[in-house]
């Protein structure tokens, strides 16, 4: 039975070398070399239009679920965030993780536990708002923009962030359509082997202060749902009567 059990681990272990080596080969592209300057940032900002950044730079607050299992309440203006998975509830201060506040089914834990929950709890906020956000920061501190010709003709933006998140150093090529608005992006990021997958940015919805987020993104092997999105200018225009961050200081 031990013998029929490793034969069949081993031959399962075998196919999946097999699909990923396939999958390197077909989806692996280098990474594209573009043009830093004007032309590149006049396409950031063409970018920027199409979401409405303007908008976004007006919203205080920000509300969505990740793939249905991580729940975000962002203060954008406070710089707070609830983040809340299973019988998980964590409050972050943005500026400084250690005044956080963690909660398992409700109840404090020993500070041991807390530490961990607080940086898995940013990691996660890093991550998943990222694929709602991401067009609103090519003008961050440490990103370099350039344009990148494609095969059609088209122009793209390669965008890199050399510094801050939880993987400095990625680089994301948008592609957009006419007016702007990003279609997809191609990845080269730590996390990922294969370099050039691509996903999409769809399903754009213009949100209560104006500015436009995705609400899906299709990639090769799954689907990012982004539910529940929307914003405000306050907690209330989200429907959230209480402050979820009464305990925590917003000095």
């Amino acid at each position: 039975m031990l013998k029929t059990l490793f034969k069949l681990l081993g031959v399962l272990a075998s196919v999946s070398i097999i699909l990923l080596a396939s999958a390197y080969f077909y989806y692996n592209e280098p990474l594209p070399r573009g043009q830093q300057g004007r032309e590149a940032d006049q396409l950031a900002h063409k970018m920027l239009e199409a979401i409405n950044f303007e908008a976004w730079e007006k919203t205080n607050v920000v509300q969505w679920t990740f793939r249905q299992t991580h729940h975000f309440i962002w203060h954008k203006k406070r710089k707070l965030a609830k983040v809340r998975w299973d019988d998980v509830e964590v409050l972050l201060d943005l500026r400084n993780l250690s005044k956080g506040k963690v909660f398992i089914g409700g109840l404090e834990p020993s500070a041991g536990k807390q530490k961990p929950l607080l940086e898995k709890a940013w990691r996660f906020f890093i991550n998943d708002s990222f694929w709602l956000i991401a067009p609103t920061k090519v003008f961050d501190q440490g990103v370099t923009r350039q344009v990148v010709a494609l095969a059609d003709g088209q122009k793209a933006l390669l965008v890199t962030f050399q510094s801050g998140g939880v993987t400095p150093g990625d680089s994301y090529l948008w592609i957009l359509d006419n007016g702007g608005l990003p279609k997809s992006y191609k990845m080269w990021v730590s996390i990922i082997p294969v370099g050039g997958l691509e996903a999409t940015w769809e399903n754009w919805r213009e949100t209560k202060t104006g500015v436009k987020l995705p609400t899906l993104h299709r990639l090769p092997v799954l689907h990012i749902a982004m539910d529940n999105v929307s914003t405000g200018y306050s907690l209330a225009d989200l429907g959230i009567m209480e402050d979820p961050f009464a305990t925590l200081s917003s000095d």
